[in-house]
């Protein structure tokens, strides 16, 4: 910690007994204060550049604009802010997306208050804010992609996420990306998340090329 400061932390959750009740946790701890609150995704980027905290505990749904956009808005303004995502969703797909938005750790909130706090002690410490079960998670995933690189090198469209694919086949049909976000009920923003990461794992340039290797593939 910064000259023996308490960590400074900021809470993104939109159930706000939840959020009361993590707060108090968090200001028992001698090392720990609560600098501020959010209850959806804006409000959270917004307040972290205001206040600028050491770290921010978020959700992932919440209204305005959900946490895994509000993690990466507030990694790109405060690089050094640390994020660790608070969650109830326990699935690969958020988790993988949360580490690629800048998250420093992903935890369930069924966690133990006791692990919660030496956690968050850790991510300060530069250290990697999981428990065992996601851990495992990772290293399943990790697991995964290496037995299924042989198959994947020849061919790129299977390295693309369910959503990525969705995402793709919308874009063949010649759908903006306002148009995209609409038919699958996403944000603008994770629509243009998604093509950057199919334009890079197709290893093109351009949506027309991307739109064009999909027609190819038969992904219409």
């Amino acid at each position: 910690m910064k000259d023996e400061q308490p960590i400074r932390i900021l809470l993104a959750d939109d159930h706000v007994l939840f959020r009361e009740g993590l707060a108090s946790i968090v200001n028992a701890q001698p090392d720990m204060t609560v600098v501020g609150e959010a209850d959806d995704g804006l409000e959270a980027l917004v307040k972290a550049k205001q206040l600028r905290p050491d770290l921010v505990l978020i959700d992932i749904s919440m209204p305005g604009g959900n946490g895994l956009e509000a993690t990466q808005q507030i990694k790109e303004a405060l690089p050094d802010t640390v994020i660790v995502v608070l969650t109830v969703h326990n699935d690969e797909e958020r988790l993988f997306e949360a580490i690629r938005s800048g998250a420093q750790g992903y935890l369930l909130k069924d966690v133990r208050s006791e692990t919660l706090l030496d956690l968050v002690r850790g991510a300060m410490r530069g250290e990697a804010a999981i428990t065992p079960v996601i851990a495992g998670h990772m290293l399943d995933e990790f697991r995964r992609l290496s037995r299924a690189a042989p198959q994947q090198a020849g061919d790129p469209v299977e390295t693309l996420t369910f959503r990525e694919q969705e995402v793709l086949t919308q874009v063949a049909t010649g759908a903006a990306d306002k148009e995209i976000a609409e038919a699958l009920g996403v944000s603008l923003y994770t629509v243009k998340s998604h093509m950057r990461s199919i334009l890079s794992k197709l290893h093109v340039n351009t949506r027309y090329e991307a739109a064009r290797y999909a027609r190819r593939k038969g992904l219409l």
